[in-house]
C-alpha cells in the first residue's frame, strides 16, 4: 500500500513539474513588445540631467534593445543548458536575429557614426563594446553570454555620459549622410539574406547570379548554373523568428536614426523614406494568430508566414536602397 502511495505521489508530481515547465516556457515563449522610444529618452536624460544630444537617442535605443533582450520574461534563453529553455527554439531563434542588428550597430557606431574621418581615433568606450557583443551566444559560463553583452551594455552607458557632456570632447556622434548610407549599405545585405532564406521555404530553382554584370570577375570554387534552393523543415520557424527579431530590433534602430539625422534627412527630403520603412517593419512584427508557422505552397490552401514575412522585408529593403541613392545625390 505504501509503496503504491509513493509510487502515485512520484507520478503527480512528475507530472505537475511537466505541465509548469510547459507553461513556464510558453509565458517564456511570448516575443517583448515595442518600447517608447521617445520616453525612454526623455526619461534617462532627465536622470541624468543632460540635454538629448545628438547621438543620445541612437545610443539609448542600443542600450535598451541589448537590455531587452537580456532582461525579457526568461532572461536570455540561447544558452540555456536545463528546461524548459533547452526545449525552445523560436525565441532563442528571435534573440539571434535581435543580436545581429546589436552587432551590426555597435560595429557602424565604432566605425562610422563616433569618427569624423578614416584616421581619427576610436571611441575607448565603443572599441570595448562592439568586441563583446560578437561573444558566443551560447556560452553559459566562463564567462556567460550574458556577462560579456552586459559589460558591453555598461560600456554604452559611459559613451551616452561622455557623449552629453559639454566638458568632454572624448566622445562624439557624427550625423552626416556619408555615415548613414555606410549603415544603411550594410542593411540592405542583411535583409536581402532575410528575404532569400525566407522564400527558399517553399522551395525554388533560381539561376546562379554570382559573377553577373562582370565578364572577368572570378570565384574561388565553381557553382551549377541553377541553384535548387530549400530550407529544411525543421527551421523554417527558426528562419521566420530570426528575422522577425532582426526586424524587431531595427525597427527601434530606424526611429532612433529618424531623430538623430533629422537635419540630414529633411536637407534630402528623405524623411518620409525612413518612415516608410518603418511602416513596413512595423507590419512585420504583427501578432501571429497561428499556433504554428505555417509553410504552404506560395498559392496553395494552407498560409505561408515565412512568404508575408519576407514580402515585408524585401518592400523594407527596397526602400532602403532608394533612401541610400536618395542621400547619395548632391
Amino acid at each position: 500500500m505504501t509503496a503504491n502511495f509513493s509510487v502515485k505521489t512520484i507520478s503527480s508530481v512528475f507530472v505537475g513539474i511537466v505541465v509548469a515547465l510547459y507553461f513556464l516556457g510558453v509565458y517564456w515563449s511570448f516575443e517583448p513588445s515595442e518600447f517608447n522610444l521617445k520616453a525612454e529618452v526623455t526619461k534617462d536624460a532627465a536622470q541624468a540631467n543632460v540635454a538629448p544630444v545628438v547621438g543620445f537617442t541612437t545610443t539609448t535605443a542600443l542600450i535598451r534593445v541589448s537590455e531587452t533582450l537580456l532582461n525579457k520574461p526568461g532572461g536570455y534563453l540561447s544558452n540555456d543548458a536545463l528546461p524548459p529553455s533547452v526545449f525552445l527554439d523560436n525565441i532563442p531563434a528571435w534573440e539571434y536575429g535581435v543580436l545581429e542588428m546589436v552587432r551590426d550597430m555597435s560595429l557602424i557606431m565604432r566605425r562610422e557614426f563616433s569618427r569624423s574621418q578614416s584616421q581619427s581615433l576610436e571611441n575607448e568606450h565603443l572599441k570595448k563594446a562592439q568586441p563583446l557583443f560578437n561573444f558566443d551566444s551560447t556560452s553559459w559560463a566562463m564567462p556567460s553570454s550574458e556577462g560579456e553583452y552586459q559589460n558591453a551594455i555598461d560600456a554604452l552607458y559611459l559613451y551616452r555620459s561622455s557623449l552629453a557632456s559639454s566638458g568632454n570632447q572624448s566622445a562624439q556622434f557624427y550625423a552626416r549622410a556619408d555615415n548613414l548610407r555606410d549603415y544603411l549599405q550594410e542593411l540592405t545585405k542583411r535583409l536581402g539574406s532575410y528575404s532569400q532564406r525566407l522564400s527558399a521555404s517553399v522551395g525554388r530553382e533560381q539561376l546562379n547570379v554570382d559573377l553577373a554584370g562582370d565578364s572577368a570577375a572570378q570565384q574561388s570554387t565553381n557553382n551549377s548554373s541553377m541553384l535548387s534552393l530549400k530550407t529544411s523543415w525543421w527551421q523554417i520557424d527558426n528562419e521566420f523568428y530570426e528575422a522577425r527579431g532582426a526586424c524587431w530590433a531595427l525597427l527601434h534602430f530606424l526611429r532612433a536614426i529618424e531623430i538623430d539625422f533629422n537635419d540630414v534627412l529633411a536637407k534630402k527630403n528623405a524623411t518620409v523614406s525612413v518612415q516608410q520603412i518603418i511602416r513596413e517593419l512595423e507590419a512585420s512584427q504583427e501578432s501571429i494568430w497561428s499556433p504554428m508557422i505555417l509553410n504552404g505552397d506560395g498559392f496553395g490552401l494552407l498560409a505561408n508566414h515565412s512568404l508575408v514575412m519576407a514580402n515585408y522585408i524585401s518592400r523594407a529593403n527596397a526602400a532602403l536602397i532608394d533612401l541610400n541613392d536618395l542621400l547619395s545625390q548632391g
